[in-house]
């Protein structure tokens, strides 16, 4: 085995790592947020764990193509930012979703001139 198919190999095992972590985190995240939240190591370094490990097989058995590192620098950039602007709209929708703001719900409350009852009176 060459010392190239073993540095591939090492950040394989490492990736895979970091997604089986991610699995299990998110299997006992309590809520959708913060199961968004996960996504982190996968998408930010076991992604580019994989390209890069591909990168290394494919410059040790053809030699450097300078195409080859600009499609994985290109990968590995829109993985970061499609992975990023993804976690945020779905965080922010999440988020709107399972959690009240109590100050918009006390002045719509107000609005409407609902009756609101203190603890003591239930």
């Amino acid at each position: 085995m060459a010392i190239y198919e073993i540095v591939a190999s090492i950040l394989l095992i490492v990736a895979t790592i970091l997604v089986v972590a991610t699995a299990i985190a998110l299997w006992r995240a309590p809520d959708a947020l913060t199961r968004v939240n996960l996504l982190g190591p996968t998408v930010g370094l076991a992604v580019p764990l994989l390209l890069v490990a591909k990168l290394i097989v494919d410059f040790s058995e053809n030699g450097f193509s300078l195409w080859s590192l600009v499609r994985v620098l290109i990968a590995c950039f829109g993985v970061w930012i499609i992975g990023s602007v993804g976690s945020f709209y779905m965080g922010r929708s999440i988020y709107g979703v399972t959690v009240t703001d109590v100050k918009y719900a006390r002045r719509v409350h107000k609005e409407l001139r609902t009756v609101e009852a203190d603890e003591d009176e239930f």
